[in-house]
């Protein structure tokens, strides 16, 4: 048995062609060709071109800039926690570290590199060495802790933290650097108007 045809045919009468009541346009000419005015409206009023006020509450939010955020103060406090505990058998040892060893250390690592970094020339070394300690997921998240108090949870879990990264942290808490206890990627990830939403 052949298949069935799937074609269909309209078994009522003849559709009539419609016939249009629009016009066929015609895009080509200098007839249809569209002009702006050359005048301005009447109504029309130019901008001043003065530049705005600035509101009061972007004044006020600029003052606010000066004032910690609340991960900030609690890294604060974790560091200065830190601080005031006796020292530990790896703080004598990173105590001993000299510059050279520091030196020495961040320029082994820029060798196993395979391309110079790019953006850090202004950072100085205790500053690259920090930043690279807080980019190393080795040893946890960087992110609501302190970096010493990381260190120290890194050498508790035996991770072998590097002692170089201890020694430049001790050198600028003995600085009174508390800024330098922050994971630059926690001064990143912490929004200051997530902060200030809280507040109000």
């Amino acid at each position: 048995m052949p298949p069935k045809s799937t074609r269909r045919t309209s078994s009522g009468p003849a559709a009539k062609k419609s016939t249009s009541k629009q016009a066929t346009l015609a895009f080509h000419g200098s007839a249809n060709k569209v002009t702006k005015p050359s005048i301005t409206a009447p109504g029309k009023v130019k901008k001043d071109l003065h530049l705005p006020n600035l509101p009061t509450s972007v004044q006020s939010d600029a003052d606010s800039i000066d004032t910690p955020t609340t991960s900030e103060i609690a890294v604060i406090e974790q560091a200065v926690s830190e601080a005031k505990a006796p020292l530990t058998k790896e703080e004598q040892e990173a105590e001993r570290v000299g510059e050279a060893q520091i030196k020495k250390y961040w320029r082994e690592k820029e060798l196993t590199r395979m391309f110079k970094r790019v953006h850090q020339e202004d950072l100085s070394l205790h500053e690259k060495v920090c930043r690279e300690f807080d980019t190393d997921g080795r040893f946890g998240p960087c992110i609501g802790i302190a970096r010493i108090r990381r260190w120290k949870r890194a050498q508790m879990l035996k991770m072998n933290p590097p002692i170089e990264v201890l020694a430049v942290l001790l050198k600028e808490q003995e600085e009174n650097n508390v800024k330098a206890q922050r994971a630059h990627l926690d001064e990143l990830m912490t929004s200051r108007f997530a902060d200030s939403e809280v507040q109000k």
